[in-house]
């Protein structure tokens, strides 16, 4: 078991009162599993990825990554646990223009204190497992928005999280590409053993997904992955 939130609820100020985001949300996601978590605009689901992710601290609630409850880390030691255990994939590919697609991903290991060349080897066979072995040494202006997605999921792989985070990856491509996407990363988590929260507004792609949770007014209402 990889990532498990347990009766997480979260709350923000409104005035004189509290809106609560996320009302005692119970989500267990295994090792090599993917589940992809629905829901409306302003129903929670950007609320707990940031709770999944470590960046918010719930009022209520346990989250445990990898076997490790965060409750008790101070901020140090939750930089470093989301820098080795959790890799996210963000909406926005948000490359550096000067790197080639190699390059993107050996600063990811250079921040974790790897040597240059083991960088360079893992870089390399990661974007062979996407697909983009012709294309790294090409800058992001000379990729398509598909494979400059492509090159934000291997960057998030580059580090060998046990815990996989994607904010809505198919909301700038077409049909066809959003498919390929979200292909790729359930290939991906199934021969890596991450578990993956992948939270999307497009139920259209849901059938490669190994789980679907729902989320409404910060509260889980339904899907399998959801925990009990």
């Amino acid at each position: 078991m990889s990532l498990e939130l347990t009766d997480v609820t979260l709350t923000y100020p409104d005035g004189d009162a509290r809106l609560t985001a996320l009302d005692a949300v119970s989500l267990t996601v295994p090792a090599g599993r993917v589940t992809a978590v629905v829901g409306p605009s302003g129903s929670g689901k950007s609320s707990l990825l940031a709770v999944a992710a470590t960046l918010i601290r719930p009022d209520r609630g346990r989250v445990v990554i990898d076997g490790t409850d965060t409750a008790g880390l101070g901020r140090g030691e939750l930089t470093t646990l989301r820098r080795s255990t959790i890799g996210t994939v963000f909406q926005q590919p948000n490359l550096l223009p000067s790197l080639t697609a190699v390059e993107q991903l050996q600063v990811m290991a250079h921040l974790d204190g790897r040597s240059p060349r083991t960088a360079r080897s893992r870089a390399q066979e990661l974007l062979a497992a996407v697909g983009l072995t012709e294309q790294a040494d090409r800058r992001p202006h000379q990729l398509s928005g598909g494979q400059r997605q492509r090159v934000n999921i291997a960057r998030a792989l580059m580090n060998e999280p046990a815990v996989l985070l994607v904010d809505e990856p198919t909301s700038a491509l077409d049909h066809e590409r959003g498919a390929a996407v979200l292909g790729l990363l359930t290939d991906l988590t199934h021969q890596r053993g991450t578990a993956t929260v992948l939270v999307t507004h497009d139920r259209s792609h849901l059938a490669s997904v190994d789980a679907v949770a729902e989320v409404q007014d910060g509260r889980l209402t339904s899907g399998a992955g959801a925990g009990v």
